[in-house]
């Protein structure tokens, strides 16, 4: 698959060739899905916790006589009906880790790039560097490459001009192309791949 080779300037300085097994896959959108949801899922801490009524620190005691009172025959206030009492069947902290093959994670990610690329949104640059960290840059940047929505911008190495540039810019993420995952390959619009970065990619997936 042939796109054009542009510059930070927009202008198009050549061709590059993208591989056909990664960006040019039929997509599977199962694969794609099962990953999404692993990743969610092992960012969850699963800290959250709740007292049952043996946890709760009240009276132990008997709460009022067993008969003549006419109502129910209660020996706690720790019970779940009561304001203060433990939380009946509450969360436990868990692991939500799910496992995946590194070949189904590797095809997802492979779905993910060629959905962009059937779509037109991955942007090849020849080179991508600022002299200093400077938003503005950044924003002239990418209205020279048309990325008027949301945009991801893979990079080979740690750039720090590059990742404070894009820090106050809500819809623009930096990451290293080590770290290329599906949930922000489908919450960005547009990829934008430095060829630097574009040789890590091929050789994750290759």
């Amino acid at each position: 698959m042939q796109v054009d080779l542009k510059n930070i300037a927009g202008e198009t300085v050549g061709e590059v060739e993208l591989r056909d097994d990664i960006f040019g896959i039929e997509p599977n959108g199962a694969v794609m899905h099962q990953a999404l949801l692993r990743q969610l899922a092992n960012r969850r801490l699963g800290t959250h916790k709740t007292k049952s009524r043996g946890e709760v620190i009240r009276s132990k005691a008997k709460w009022y006589r067993q008969k003549g009172t006419g109502r129910a025959r209660h020996g706690s206030r720790n019970a779940p009906i009561f304001v203060g009492g433990g939380v009946a069947h509450g969360p436990k902290p868990r692991r939500y880790v799910k496992k995946m093959p590194r070949k189904m994670r590797q095809l997802a990610l492979r779905s993910a790039l060629s959905v962009k690329a059937a779509e037109e949104r991955i942007i090849v640059l020849d080179t991508m560097d600022f002299e200093a960290p400077k938003t503005r840059t950044m924003v002239d940047t990418l209205q020279n490459l048309s990325v008027d929505t949301s945009a991801v911008i893979l990079l080979p190495e740690r750039n720090e001009n590059l990742e404070r540039s894009a820090n106050n810019l809500s819809a623009v993420k930096t990451l290293r192309a080590h770290y290329l995952n599906v949930r922000d390959l489908l919450k960005y619009d547009y990829v934008i791949l430095p060829t630097g970065a574009l040789a890590v990619v091929e050789e994750i997936l290759g």
